[in-house]
């Protein structure tokens, strides 16, 4: 945690942010919170607005109203590169891997935000990803859907991010490296602290990792529920009418 924050005070912070796309207004004034350390999973149909909000936070859509505070800094108007450097990391949906480049060249672009030693982060990263040892030298491409979410989440945490932001990360991956992405955070979290806000419409994925999870509606976060609620979906269709 950043050294200008206080005691207590969260690592994100967001109020009344509002955010669309040219006229489209998608966001209408969502707020909410996140401490260092923290596991936050966010819930809804699509089209309620959880990319647009992940999009929104990293900068990458401007901010039409509301604030955005980061490490105890106003971020509200910094650029997506800037917000990478002081420690946002993103895995967006789809995973945006660089399919021509290699395992090994895909972590190495990782690596650019980190200030310690290549080789050193990247040793340490394969460590956590060990299934990623065996196609350093295969392009990115060439990877199962399944690896490349790996090869993903593992390029971002060779930035060292203080959080993480994660849109749909399950999409189209077998059940058996969604288990592996599951254990992967849970114990990073544990070892590192590292902070996570998580988009997913996986409701096992979602209450494995969360802490809280919030429920995202037309825009605006609506409610706060347990974990343990997001494995009942019938109660999770009453919050958010899911299919």
């Amino acid at each position: 945690m950043s050294a200008a924050l206080s005691d207590g005070a969260p690592l994100l912070s967001v109020e009344g942010l509002h955010a669309g796309y040219g006229r489209i207004p998608i966001l209408g004034g969502v707020s909410l919170s996140v401490t260092a350390g923290d596991f936050v999973g966010i819930l809804g149909h699509n089209g309620m607005g959880k990319t647009t909000l992940l999009r929104a936070l990293m900068g990458y859509l401007p901010a039409t109203a509301g604030t955005v505070s980061f490490a105890g800094r106003d971020i509200t108007t910094v650029s997506s590169t800037a917000r990478a450097k002081l420690g946002m990391g993103f895995v967006p949906q789809g995973r945006e891997i660089f399919p021509g480049l290699s395992v090994f060249e895909n972590l190495r672009m990782g690596c650019l935000l980190n200030k310690a030693n290549e080789q050193a982060t990247i040793a340490e990263i394969l460590t956590i990803f060990p299934r990623l040892k065996a196609y350093l030298d295969r392009p990115g491409g060439a990877l199962s859907g399944g690896e490349q979410q790996l090869l993903a989440l593992a390029r971002c945490l060779c930035g060292a991010p203080k959080i993480l932001l994660l849109d749909e990360p399950t999409e189209g991956i077998q059940p058996s490296i969604i288990e592996e992405i599951i254990e992967v955070l849970q114990a990073i979290g544990r070892e590192r602290g590292l902070t996570v806000l998580l988009v997913e419409q996986n409701l096992n994925f979602i209450a494995s990792l969360s802490k809280r999870v919030l429920i995202l509606k037309k825009g605006v976060i609506t409610q706060e529920v347990a974990p343990e609620v997001a494995r009942d979906r019938t109660m999770i269709d009453e919050f958010v009418g899911m299919d």
